[in-house]
């Protein structure tokens, strides 16, 4: 079958669009047997759980060990694990949960280390949103803040980035309730912008391109007279 489809889009077309479509499509071909072949030059005894949809870190170890095949500098690739929308079960499934991205992230480092690029290769989690913290039935409703865990061998890990708000969810005039929303949706302390210069920075973008690419950071760090909300997060060296 391949080879009949392959036959197909080489046949000259005198529709241009046709002929467009084909061209695209040997594209397509071109660079697949290219990235076949840096993935087939990366051998990995690393051995991958296979019981979650972060099953595609391996294909991810295997393509940053084949840059030099692929002629790449930087490399991004995004990986998700569905599941955290906790609304039910969450006793049960949260565990669970952890204990699946926590097998896929030592995995994935252990990759790292054994490809000599660990200090070359950040991993972050990001999420759209957190949990409220009191309790909707047997789980929780959706909520602001939230952690992220950060992993590499250019992290400055074993350490807590950031102030954690106050754990509360009263509705007094009382401090520590000043930190949530209701239902204990805690306010973060912590912007995603801030997080993201941090790793745009160790990415190589210029603290000059970081306003054009992060235009909220005006209001963080010296510039915007707030040293105690700083661009620079300082969690990699």
């Amino acid at each position: 079958m391949r080879s009949a489809f392959e036959q197909l889009v080489t046949q000259a077309q005198s529709h241009v669009l046709a002929e467009s479509y084909n061209a695209v499509t040997r594209r397509s071909l071109g660079a697949e047997a290219q990235v076949n072949a840096a993935i087939n030059s990366a051998n990995l005894s690393t051995t991958f759980p296979t019981d979650n949809t972060l099953a595609d870190q391996p294909k991810v170890a295997r393509l940053i060990g084949g840059r030099a095949t692929l002629g790449l500098k930087r490399q991004v690739f995004m990986v998700t694990l569905d599941g955290f929308d906790t609304h039910d079960n969450m006793l049960s499934r949260h565990p669970a949960l952890l204990r699946k991205l926590s097998g896929a992230m030592g995995a994935f480092d252990a990759a790292m280390t054994e490809l000599g690029v660990s200090r070359q290769v950040t991993t972050f989690t990001a999420s759209d949103f957190g949990r409220a913290l009191s309790p909707n039935n047997t789980g929780t409703d959706h909520g602001w803040g939230g952690h992220q865990f950060v992993m590499g061998g250019a992290v400055k890990g074993s350490a807590f980035y950031g102030t954690p708000p106050p754990l509360s969810v009263g509705n007094t005039s009382a401090p520590q309730d000043q930190w949530h929303v209701g239902q204990g949706r805690l306010l973060p302390s912590t912007s995603v912008d801030q997080y993201a210069a941090t790793l745009a920075r160790w990415f190589g973008v210029a603290d000059t391109e970081l306003y054009q690419i992060l235009p909220n950071l005006v209001h963080f760090g010296d510039k915007a007279s707030r040293p105690d909300y700083p661009i620079n997060l300082g969690f990699l060296g």
